[in-house]
């Protein structure tokens, strides 16, 4: 399978990376500064936050499906990359006619107000008790404008009239890659703190061509 992959260089791109390579897909790896992949891949060198749409547009150009690891690397500095980098991937898709998508989100996400959903539920279905009425709520508070941006990017991609899935991780770990995870569509796991990289990408992976999962919110957890 011909695929591309944004944010290649990050804690979850690297991993989206690396087990392509290994499962023997075509990869076109696109990031600021790939030169430290290392792989039979296609290198793109690209910055979403100021994105040449020509560049882009030829990284996806001929893909059966495009991944996105995309996610500030300090979420309080650099707040905003997320949806500008996600709605530059979008146009480059919608100009190409690439239309499969798999992007990563957080967990916490469903309950966090966004133009395209001005009054989101203030429970996800999926929180037990701690994360309702702590952890939750702590999480927004400590990374609000991230969260922010985050939802909506989730509204762009909504939007954007592709097949696409959103994955919600909660918090991340470097853990190896184990395969053994628990997921769930429409809400977050009950239990669910933490959930590998490493998984979070196996699973991104795996549901690339699982029809079900085409307009679909996941939850991950380990």
């Amino acid at each position: 399978m011909k695929l591309t992959i944004f944010a290649a260089t990050g804690g979850i791109g690297r991993q989206l990376f690396e087990q392509a390579i290994a499962a023997g897909h075509d990869v076109t790896a696109v990031a600021r500064n790939p030169r430290s992949l290392t792989g039979a891949a296609r290198l793109v060198a690209a910055d979403l936050t100021a994105a040449d749409p020509a560049v882009l547009a030829s990284a996806v150009d001929g893909s059966d499906a495009v991944l996105s690891g995309l996610g500030p690397r300090k979420p309080r500095s650099e707040a905003g990359i997320t949806s500008r980098g996600t709605k530059a991937i979008l146009t480059a898709m919608q100009t190409t006619g690439v239309r499969r998508i798999v992007v990563v989100s957080a967990a916490p996400i469903g309950t966090v107000p966004s133009p395209g959903r001005p009054n989101p539920p203030k429970h996800d279905p999926g929180d037990g008790f701690f994360m309702r009425h702590l952890g939750s709520r702590f999480a927004r508070t400590m990374f609000s404008a991230h969260y922010a941006d985050l939802a909506v990017m989730e509204d762009l991609v909504r939007e954007s009239g592709l097949d696409w899935t959103i994955s919600r991780p909660p918090q991340l770990t470097d853990k190896p890659l184990t395969g053994t995870y628990r997921t769930a569509y429409g809400q977050n796991i009950r239990g669910g703190t933490h959930a590998s990289r490493a998984n979070v990408a196996h699973h991104m992976l795996a549901v690339i061509e699982q029809p079900s999962a085409i307009k679909q919110v996941i939850g991950i957890a380990d």
